[in-house]
């Protein structure tokens, strides 16, 4: 049994097999989330559950927060019943969330101040990888923080990596994220251009599943396609908001504005599915 008393905060796609990780590591763990019908299935393996972040803290030691934005890391912290709303000396949060430099730099000063430490946190990877503990974790922050707290990221990941200081691991995931938003409209795009020519788009994937570029990401993605399953493992929207975090910290390159244009513009309709979904506004 791991002593350690661990806090979840955030039940999406990602943060329920994550938290599940811990559990059956045998940690203890205690969830918040908005939904509360989305705690169920961590319940019945045994996390307790908080009515409030402010709730959480007094029964954790590491918070673990693994949200959708900017707007939600500044509720969870500084909102009426959020985690500075009582005291947290002592305590280490580690923000899991796909979020700006910025907010973690706050988040990290105003941390201190109050006596607790912050790290950054985010990960690549998507729902089987979170499902399996085969995430990558990227790390920002002290090291005096991310020592201790290593081993309970390693349950959730199979490479745990510290960058440098604060902000660090939101850049990196930016980069990796922004990559990703280039190869998915890429791929979008050479599936749309071999059907305009004659060709399958099975046979396609065959050759691209089996040549030089062959990845995990195709054909898991070149599967979705054929099959026109478009049930988001990381939503549309969610590639808009890191693109645009990407471009406000300088990402400016003539892709990159590109990709942009074309996932903002497929907002309206295809934000709520799969990112690879994006097919669907590339044809037109």
């Amino acid at each position: 049994m791991n002593t350690t008393k661990i806090g979840w905060i955030g039940l999406g796609n990602m943060g329920i097999p994550m938290a599940e990780q811990l559990l059956k590591a045998g940690y203890a763990v205690t969830v918040y989330n908005r939904s509360k019908d989305k705690e169920t299935v961590l319940k019945e393996m045994g996390a307790l559950s908080a009515e409030t972040p402010k709730n959480l803290v007094s029964q954790t030691e590491v918070i673990i927060l693994m949200v959708s934005d900017d707007a939600a890391i500044e509720q969870i912290f500084n909102g009426p019943e959020g985690l500075f709303s009582v005291e947290i000396s002592g305590k280490v949060m580690i923000n899991m969330s796909t979020v700006s430099p910025a907010i973690s730099k706050e988040m990290a000063t105003l941390c201190k101040e109050k006596g607790a430490q912050y790290l950054d946190a985010p990960v690549s990877g998507s729902v089987k990888q979170a499902e399996t503990g085969q995430l990558v974790i990227m790390v920002g922050g002290d090291e005096s923080a991310f020592e201790p707290v290593k081993p309970i990221l390693e349950k959730m990941g199979k490479l745990v990596v510290r960058l440098g200081d604060t902000g660090v691991g939101n850049v990196a995931k930016l980069a990796i994220n922004s990559l990703l938003a280039l190869y998915t409209q890429g791929l979008a795009e050479t599936v749309v251009f071999a059907n305009q020519q004659g060709i399958k788009t099975e046979d396609l994937l065959n050759l691209l599943n089996n040549g030089a570029i062959a990845n995990v990401f195709t054909k898991i993605k070149g599967d979705a396609i054929i099959a026109d399953n478009y049930k988001p493992a990381f939503a549309l929207k969610h590639i808009v908001k890191d693109l645009n975090l990407a471009k406000a910290i300088g990402l400016n390159s003539p892709l990159a504005k590109t990709t942009l244009q074309t996932f903002e513009a497929a907002t309206t309709r295809y934000g709520e599915e799969d990112l690879i979904a994006v097919i669907k506004q590339v044809k037109g």
